[in-house]
């Protein structure tokens, strides 16, 4: 009966989102089934996108080489970069986007202030993280595949919630996070690469193992947070 509950509430959801697209429709189902009620405030950060430039696109993305092997000790280091503006920070830092957003959460939330707006955001960065090419070398591979791929389940998602499988994980510290953030972020990377090397788009179920980690990972920190 939940299961039903968040469905039809995630598709009155999809009626009043600003656009039909893969990003929208996709980071909502990330928060529909993480237990998160406001799900569309993870539409938020590509709007943002549009005015705040590289200040907000940076955080979405983290360019990999094919031999690169993502580590904690590289997550945690880019969480000083996080709403940097540096032009040498264009291959991206989402890795460290992900916790400065949590981070902000917590201090405005500690302050007094309302902080729901962090956690849009960090939700969103969440589900950037599971897809492959958000994760590989912005190459002419990356720029052909990207918008294919942003549209894969587009149109269905929404009423396929409970294809997104949802895993418990326990999170007790940012090292904790960073860590899930790492395994996440290898699986991704290495998926996009396995695509490049057979020339093809991912697939249909591919893309909904890929959210389930965003899921997953977002359903645990909100969890840390104490917001579930």
């Amino acid at each position: 009966m939940k299961k039903y509950i968040v469905i039809i509430i995630f598709n009155l959801i999809c009626l009043i989102s600003v656009s039909y697209s893969w990003h929208d429709q996709t980071h909502m189902a990330v928060a529909a089934a993480a237990g998160y009620k406001k799900a569309y405030l993870l539409v938020g950060p590509d709007i943002a996108r549009i005015k705040a430039g590289n200040i907000e696109s940076f955080n979405h993305w983290c360019n990999n080489d094919e031999d690169e092997v993502v580590t904690k000790e590289r997550v945690m280091s880019q969480i000083e970069k996080y709403n940097s503006t540096d032009p040498d920070e264009e291959n991206g830092h989402i890795y460290g986007a992900i916790i400065g957003a949590m981070l902000a959460y917590q201090k405005d939330k500690s302050e007094g202030k309302y902080a729901e707006y962090h956690l849009g955001y960090l939700g969103h960065y969440v589900g950037d993280l599971s897809m492959p090419l958000h994760n590989t070398a912005y190459n002419d591979f990356n720029k052909k595949y990207h918008t294919i791929n942003d549209g894969i389940i587009e149109e269905e998602i929404a009423n396929n919630i409970d294809k997104i499988i949802v895993t418990e994980i326990t999170i007790n510290s940012i090292d904790d996070i960073a860590e899930e953030i790492v395994k996440i972020a290898n699986d991704a990377k290495n998926l996009g690469y396995k695509m490049e090397r057979e020339n093809r788009n991912m697939t249909k179920e591919e893309a909904y193992i890929q959210i389930s980690k965003s899921a997953s990972l977002f359903k645990g920190i909100l969890r840390y947070l104490g917001v579930l």
